[in-house]
């Protein structure tokens, strides 16, 4: 006996190696120990965490932000980030210029903070020499202090994420984390790669090397800050998929999956893992949530529980593993985040913060719907049984009987449950719909469709002559510095 745990245990240790070793490739970013993470619920935990930690700041505050909204919230931070700066605190601001443009966010937001000695940039204005460049927003949100606290999160500065109690609006349902310790280095570094791309660098001398942070705890994370021209999450994704042997459950809140993904996500199901997926009923942007839902009967076909929040916005972006690996940040689960914008996610390695996510996730639970197939049956495995107590024994009872029963109560905390179908067929009419409105409107106003095609082509073919005019400008000054 004795000797099988041994190798149980040398086994495990192998298992954990390989991983280790696989995440550190795939994520580009190795693992940082000595790191204190704190979970932190909504922006009832987030908010005043983050002002907390401004109105601390002694030296540098730096906040790549999607969006800020013009609104109370926006202006509370604005403002007290100018008071800093007031004080001589480096105050550095990275926003995304399509976040605040498609917001209606005005431009004199920021004024008094640059008047203030602050410093404002814009991630990504238009430019005429770069055609599809627009694509790619800063979608990071991300707050670093001092070199001592950064916060990483989904949550942008806004009163939606407050709610508007005076109409009975609760806030929308977000996840974020405070980390102290050499981890916050690493944050201050992809911060300082973004910042750079608009302007010029930060004095190096201004942030923290991870040795010259004092460890803060023993929890283990790396920092996942990708680019356009990466797909490191899409690979850590994919990995987590392929490593999960218990459970993997999902928290999205734009989620319209690529096609491997998905096909990750079902070979995880049909192996047994407890897959779960937990994405916005109702969405403020409705045109996803429409296609999210065309994507949802192959994955429950495959044994993928889909829940839908009952609150007015699932907006976080997260991931649990085996109550062993966890992730939250700023990434959805689509093709952007994937592929064409800048986020920033933690991947922590740590079964406390894993079982804190875990926990979390089922409380989310209780306040969602989970869909199904018609005539679908139900298949839990024996830790998903025993975490319903007393309730267990009865639907253990129930299958056995093979009573109705079962498909109702087994809903592992879900508040409701309703069938996908009708869902799935609105969202497939309505994307019919609009395409033959479309088709319709090319036919009898051909105009619609062949004035964007002629400025399209223009502007492309002008981008090419601009770049091969630089190009021979180029090669003459290199000529001439040779003569």
């Amino acid at each position: 006996m004795a000797h099988n745990k041994r190798i149980g245990r040398q086994s495990t240790h192998v298992l954990r190696q390989m991983a280790e070793q696989s995440f550190s490739r795939v994520a580009g970013a190795p693992l940082v120990t000595g790191n204190r993470i704190e979970l932190l619920k909504d922006a009832s935990d987030n908010y005043p965490a983050w002002l907390e930690a401004i109105e601390a700041a002694r030296r540098t505050i730096y906040m790549e932000m999607y969006l800020v909204h013009n609104d109370n919230i926006g202006r509370r931070f604005a403002g007290l980030l100018e008071a800093k700066a007031k004080e001589g605190v480096k105050v550095r601001v990275l926003y995304d210029w399509l976040g605040r443009v498609g917001y209606y966010v005005p431009q004199h937001l920021w004024s008094p903070l640059r008047k203030a000695g602050g410093e404002v940039r814009s991630c990504n204005p238009p430019r005429f020499d770069n055609f599809l460049g627009w694509t790619s927003r800063d979608h990071r949100k991300v707050l670093c202090v001092d070199g001592k606290v950064a916060f990483v999160s989904g949550l942008c500065i806004g009163q939606d994420w407050i709610g508007h109690p005076e109409r009975g609006i609760p806030g929308w349902r977000d996840t974020g984390v405070r980390i102290k310790g050499p981890a916050v280095a690493d944050i201050e570094e992809s911060f300082a790669a973004s910042w750079q791309l608009w302007g010029e660098a930060i004095p190096v001398f201004e942030f923290s090397s991870r040795e010259e942070i004092v460890p803060a705890g023993d929890q283990a994370l790396r920092v996942i800050a990708t680019t356009p021209e990466t797909s490191k999450l899409f690979q850590l994704d994919l990995l987590m998929t392929a490593i999960a042997r218990d459970t993997l459950w999902l928290t999205d809140a734009y989620f319209m999956g690529t096609k491997p993904y998905l096909q990750a996500l079902s070979a995880a199901a049909r192996d047994g893992v407890d897959v779960r997926l937990l994405v916005p009923g109702g969405s403020n942007v409705p045109v996803i949530n429409i296609f999210s839902k065309t994507l949802y009967r192959p994955l429950l076909k495959s044994g993928v529980r889909i829940f839908e929040w009952n609150g007015p916005m699932m907006h976080a972006k997260s991931a649990v593993v085996d109550r062993r690996w966890a992730r939250v940040g700023s990434s959805n689960i689509n093709i952007m985040s994937f592929f064409g914008n800048w986020e920033l996610d933690i991947a922590a390695d740590d079964e406390k913060f894993a079982g804190e996510m875990e926990d979390m996730y089922l409380q989310d639970l209780e306040n969602s719907t989970e869909l199904f197939l018609a005539g679908q049956k139900m298949f839990f495995s024996p830790r998903e049984l025993s975490r319903q107590g007393k309730l267990a024994h009865s639907l253990r009872q129930n299958i056995r009987t093979g009573t109705l029963i079962v498909r109702n109560a087994m809903r592992s905390g879900a508040s409701h449950s309703r069938p996908v179908e009708p869902e799935a067929a609105g969202a497939l009419v309505t994307i019919a719909v609009t395409l033959l409105a479309l088709t319709v409107l090319i036919y009898f106003f051909p105009a619609v469709l062949i004035f964007p095609l002629l400025f399209i082509t223009t502007w492309i073919a002008a981008i090419f002559f601009t770049r091969a005019v630089r190009l021979r400008l180029k090669a003459k000054r290199h000529m001439k510095k040779e003569k």
